[in-house]
C-alpha cells in the first residue's frame, strides 16, 4: 500500500531505470509525472502505466531547464494537490575518454544533467514539501561509481559523488523537517547507458532484477543502498585503500570501454 495514491515525480523516465520503475509504481497505484526528452517514448509509456492501473502526466522537458522543470511539477501539484516523492533519475554516461581527451564542454554536459538536473527537480518539489508539513521524500539515483574515481570516467564520476554529497547535505537540512531523503548507490545494470561496451561489467545486473530493490529502498525510507551487494562491498573496501594501493587495483579497469 505503499505507492497507493502517492504522487511520483520521476525524471529520466522514458528509458532504462526510470521507465521500469515508472510502470511498477503505476501498477500499484501512484500517479506518475514523466520527465524525459523524448516526447514518443514517454506517451507511449504514460498509456502502458495507465494500462497498469495508475495515472500518469508525462513532460518532455531537458531537467537542465530549470523554469521547465519547475513548471511541470506545478501542473503535477494543480491536478493531482501535491508531490509525495522526487525520485532525481536522470542521467547521462558521458563519453569514455581519456583525461587529455575529455573536452571542457562534455564535461560540463554531464554535471548538467546529472547533478544540475537534480538540483533543478529538488527545488521544484522541496520548498512545497516543506509547506505541506505532512512529510515527502527525495530519492536520488546515484552511483558506486561516486565512491572514487575510475579510468576514462572523470566526468561521470565526478558528478555522481557530487549527487550523493549533495542530496547527503539536504538530508541534514531537511530531518527536522519530516521529509526523507533516499541515496541508491546501484552498481552495473543492462540499460541504454551501459549498452555497447565490449569489456565485461563486474556483477553486471538484469534490470528487471534491480527494480525490487530500487523500491525496496524507497518504500524503506532508506537513508543509503547501494547494490549488488558483491560489488558495494568491494567499492566501500576500495574506498578505504591506500591511494598507491587503489591505483593499481583500479589503474587496469576498462568497464567504460
Amino acid at each position: 500500500m505503499f505507492w497507493k495514491e502517492k504522487v511520483v515525480f520521476l525524471t529520466g523516465a522514458s528509458s532504462g531505470i526510470g521507465e521500469a520503475l515508472a510502470l511498477e509504481i503505476a501498477g500499484r497505484g501512484a500517479v506518475v509525472g514523466l520527465l524525459a526528452r523524448r516526447e514518443i517514448l514517454l506517451r507511449d509509456l504514460a498509456e502502458r502505466c495507465a494500462q497498469r492501473g495508475g495515472a500518469a502526466r508525462y513532460f518532455p522537458v531537458d531537467v537542465t531547464d530549470e523554469t521547465a522543470v519547475a513548471d511541470a511539477a506545478e501542473s503535477l501539484r494543480r491536478e493531482f494537490g501535491k508531490v509525495d516523492i522526487l525520485i532525481a533519475n536522470a542521467g547521462i554516461g558521458g563519453s569514455a575518454k581519456h583525461a587529455e581527451d575529455l573536452r571542457p564542454e562534455d564535461f560540463r554536459r554531464v554535471i548538467d544533467v546529472n547533478l544540475n538536473g537534480a538540483v533543478n527537480a529538488v527545488s521544484a518539489v522541496l520548498p512545497q514539501m516543506i509547506e505541506r508539513g505532512s512529510g515527502g521524500q527525495l530519492v536520488a539515483v546515484s552511483s558506486l561509481a561516486g565512491f572514487r574515481g575510475l579510468p576514462k570516467s572523470a566526468a561521470y564520476c565526478a558528478s555522481k559523488a557530487a549527487m550523493t554529497a549533495y542530496f547527503e547535505s539536504v538530508r541534514l537540512d531537511v530531518q527536522d523537517k519530516g521529509i526523507a531523503v533516499t541515496i541508491i548507490q546501484p552498481g552495473f545494470i543492462k540499460t541504454p547507458l551501459t549498452s555497447g561496451r565490449s569489456n565485461k561489467m563486474p556483477f553486471l545486473m538484469e534490470l528487471e532484477d534491480s527494480i525490487p530493490l530500487f523500491l525496496r529502498a524507497i518504500e524503506k525510507k532508506k537513508k543509503f543502498a547501494a547494490f549488488p551487494w558483491q560489488l558495494a562491498s568491494v567499492v566501500r573496501a576500495g574506498k578505504i585503500f591506500p591511494a598507491w594501493l587503489y591505483d593499481r587495483i583500479a589503474g587496469g579497469a576498462r568497464y567504460r570501454e
